[in-house]
């Protein structure tokens, strides 16, 4: 049930994205509610499978490497709903969904296995950290995907072309908007979840240094945007640059430490 559930959920992340890069295939209008309704459907059956896979594993079900990407690959995909049902526009889904596909693919290729065994408010504890931190990052990952898509159309549109991205894409001020806050949420989710994992390492003595560092540099680079943004009132263009590069660079430090890390077990 698991595995079927996840394989449903991955095509219809991949049929959403298919279904919105149909503009550009063809001179019609992208199907927003057919989109959001795919990306619903898969979210839904996902978070089936997720829910069997804590019947079987126990709370602390998402404590694995291959757990933790099948729930980030579902976070993302709930954030998109979310974002392309208040925007109105599915152009977003062409990046986004296929990449939520792949993190859900990748989680059961690793393998469903839970890496630890905590109980009662230790598990719970972890478990809220891992929710935050992942809403946090697909929140950051949101804001990249709107920040790329703007310097794109805004280059079309500086260059005069006017093509199937400038006629497709959403106006400028609406992947703005969306960078804005999608850069907040991933603020607060982000601040949320180091904070309950400080805490959380303290309590248990639980140190790893490598989720550490790449947390809080994670955390640190949401936070110059967010702060950016509010406190120095950051225009669009700087914006998208500085969220693309950043989390980027967040990406490359995970893949570093992620082929340095001993336990290949874990997310890091």
């Amino acid at each position: 049930m698991i595995a079927i559930a996840h394989f449903i959920a991955i095509s219809c992340y991949i049929a959403a994205a298919a279904l919105a890069a149909l503009p550009f295939a063809r001179r019609v209008r992208a199907p927003v509610g057919a989109v959001i309704a795919l990306l619903a459907v898969g979210a839904a059956i996902h978070s089936i499978g997720l829910a069997q896979l804590t019947l079987r594993s126990g709370p602390a079900s998402l404590t694995g490497l291959g757990p933790a990407l099948s729930f980030a690959g579902f976070v993302l995909a709930v954030a998109l709903i979310v974002v392309e049902t208040f925007a109105h526009e599915v152009t977003l889904t062409m990046a986004a969904a296929p990449l939520a596909a792949l993190m859900t693919t990748a989680g059961n290729v690793t393998g469903l296995h839970p890496l630890l065994d905590p109980s009662g408010s230790r598990a719970s504890w972890l478990v809220l950290h891992i929710v935050l931190s992942f809403a946090g990052i697909a929140a950051y990952a949101t804001a990249a995907a709107a920040g790329t898509m703007y310097l794109v159309a805004r280059r079309e549109l500086k260059s005069a072309r006017f093509g199937a991205i400038y006629r497709f894409f959403p106006p400028l001020e609406t992947l703005d908007r969306v960078n804005h806050f999608a850069t907040i949420a991933g603020f607060l989710g982000l601040t949320l979840g180091v904070a309950l994992a400080g805490a959380y390492s303290i309590a248990y003595r639980a140190v790893v240094m490598p989720q550490i560092v790449w947390g809080m540099g994670a955390w640190i680079c949401v936070s110059a945007l967010a702060l950016g943004r509010i406190l120095r009132g950051w225009q669009a263009r700087r914006a998208a640059v500085l969220s693309t590069v950043t989390f980027l660079s967040v990406v490359a430090l995970y893949i570093v430490f992620r082929v340095a890390v001993l336990n290949r077990g874990q997310f890091l």
